[in-house]
């Protein structure tokens, strides 16, 4: 990719996204973020409060941070320097366990994202989001949405109603003029994170949009973004013998408990189409990419205490529960979704199982392994997040900007798609 590539990171939290877009080959012009503990998580991982607004990084540079809320910032001074624009818009209007008002909730930052596109006419958009866009009842708004991105500049009156200006949208739509500077080529992805390499259950939306002017190949993008593990392709490793080849100290006790499980969760036509093992979450704790093992948490550590002789972040945590409804990870699959919760803090999606079994008998939540709630440190694992990226704030907030984060190996895979797509197109040109 060449070196000038550039970007833009829009509502960066805690730095998933920008990290991945950073690691495919762009070189961030801007990042912005409202949130405290968010901007302090970034300026620890190296970026820097902006000293004058319209200030253009050179190559080296550190990454430029405006803080502060997105609808007070200009970017007109980057127009046309910007080769991808990303973000994650904040989702609680359109999460299954948020308010749920769509449009009229005022946390609607998708406008905000347009309003960016047409200030700085980036070559390509991502734009990450909760599987929520995608409920029924809501199909008629994200397909605005999705209008809305294909016609930024077509703006919308602010004494209108939505409905009013997607019929506008709709009639630009009929129109050929499909090579405008100000219409976007726009895809959608369902996708899961573990199908991409991510030791989480985690499923999401991720649109991606290209300058009309762009003479792309669509077939380029497809294949770029396609899956690359499976759970099939895992079910067959853990019963062939190679997942617990790369775990040798699991206990014969835990291995025969999954093998046991397994007879009912494999079909008969275990065909994996060459894809790799879904990771688990005992991949995660291992190292994945050379990231060495997580030393275990002592059970008399589940204390709130920072140890010299732990990893940062690998703080035990005392008074987890399990109870219906309120379920633990287990190590042998991918965990379930990192979420940020109420206040930051995370319910039955941050406890463990782990592979010490409970002394004397069976305890009332007919567990027989113990459990624990996992450690900040082993929560960014599973967001694959580097043991090197440093979390600001309490634990409370940490877990907060993890859940709120992109994957980085997920976001990576989709700004590397778009590297790909562009070289394709410089090439062309």
């Amino acid at each position: 990719m060449p070196a000038q590539r550039t970007s833009v990171e829009l509502f960066a939290g805690g730095g998933g996204l920008a990290m991945a877009v950073h690691r495919a080959g762009f070189r961030p012009l801007l990042l912005n973020e409202n949130m405290t503990h968010a901007c302090d998580t970034l300026e620890a991982n190296g970026a820097k409060p902006r000293d004058e607004d319209e200030h253009v990084p050179e190559p080296g540079e550190p990454w430029p941070l405006a803080r502060g809320d997105i609808r007070d910032l200009k970017l007109g001074y980057l127009y046309n320097k910007v080769d991808l624009l990303a973000g994650g818009p904040p989702c609680q209007p359109f999460s299954l366990g948020g308010v749920a008002k769509g449009d009229e909730d005022k946390r609607n930052m998708f406008p905000e994202m347009f309003r960016a596109i047409r200030e700085i006419s980036p070559k390509a958009v991502i734009c990450e989001n909760v599987r929520g866009l995608l409920r029924p009842s809501f199909k008629p708004y994200f397909d605005y949405i999705l209008r809305e991105l294909e016609f930024p500049f077509e703006e919308r009156d602010p004494d209108s109603s939505w409905l009013q200006h997607d019929a506008i949208l709709r009639a630009k739509q009929k129109r050929k003029n499909d090579n405008s500077v100000k219409r976007y080529r726009v895809y959608k992805f369902e996708v899961n994170a573990a199908d991409y390499g991510v030791p989480q259950i985690r499923h999401r939306v991720i649109i991606v949009a290209f300058r009309g002017d762009l003479d792309i190949n669509e077939a380029i993008l497809k294949d770029a973004v396609r899956k690359t593990h499976s759970e099939r392709s895992l079910l067959r490793s853990i019963r062939d013998g190679e997942y617990w080849e790369r775990h040798q100290k699991v206990p014969k006790h835990v291995r025969d408990n999954v093998m046991r499980q397994l007879d009912d969760e494999l079909p008969l036509d275990d065909a994996d189409g060459g894809l790799q093992p879904w990771r688990t979450l005992r991949d995660a704790l291992a190292g994945i990419d050379d990231e060495p093992p997580l030393p275990p948490v002592p059970w008399d550590r589940l204390d709130r205490i920072q140890y010299d002789d732990m990893p940062s972040d690998h703080v035990g945590w005392p008074d987890a529960r399990i109870y219906p409804g309120h379920t633990p990870n287990v190590l042998d699959r991918p965990a379930k979704t990192v979420k940020a919760g109420v206040h930051g803090v995370p319910g039955g999606e941050s406890v463990m199982l782990t592979d010490s079994r409970h002394p004397g008998p069976r305890p009332a939540s007919g567990q027989r392994y113990r459990h624990r709630y996992m450690t900040v440190r082993e929560t960014a694992r599973v967001m694959t997040f580097p043991d090197s990226w440093r979390l600001s704030g309490p634990r409370g907030e940490k877990m907060r900007q993890l859940g709120n984060a992109v994957p980085v190996l997920l976001g990576e895979v989709f700004a590397k798609a778009v590297g790909t797509v562009l070289d394709d197109v410089e090439r062309r040109s």
